[in-house]
């Protein structure tokens, strides 16, 4: 995969304040404001700022914690991840492998009924959702 870099002016450019603000600043949406929080459309949800595809519909799951939320990426490369100590508290980021763009959180071991025990906790914003055809 093609590593994509840009400054951060170019960033800005091309992100809305609010994808900027949670895409490279890692900031996080409201819970339950998402679009995609909901959906149930069949398709590939890739990342907003470079457009790599992240995961798939079916490994979106209902977690009821107000972000979409995915049992695991479509391919293992597609994401890297890396520990978040921030906030207080110990977590893991998900980013975009492509961009290194935040978007969001992956928790293990929560008891959903999921083939991995994995919830990969994603901000709407940071998504593209293409409908399957």
């Amino acid at each position: 995969m093609e590593k994509i870099i840009k400054s951060d002016a170019e960033w800005r450019a091309e992100l809305s304040p609010e994808e900027y603000r949670i895409l490279r600043q890692a900031g996080t949406e409201r819970p339950f404001s998402g679009e995609y929080v909901d959906t149930k459309t069949v398709g590939v949800y890739s990342c907003r700022a470079c457009g790599a595809e992240l995961f798939r519909s079916e490994a979106k799951f209902e977690s009821h914690c107000g972000w979409p939320s995915f049992y695991e990426p479509s391919e293992s490369e597609t994401v890297t991840l890396r520990e978040d100590d921030s906030l207080g508290m110990r977590r893991v980021e998900v980013r975009c492998a492509r961009c290194d763009s935040h978007l969001g959180h992956v928790f293990h071991g929560e008891g959903y009924p999921t083939p991995t025990d994995d919830r990969y906790c994603i901000n709407s914003v940071c998504l593209t959702l293409q409908p399957a055809e």
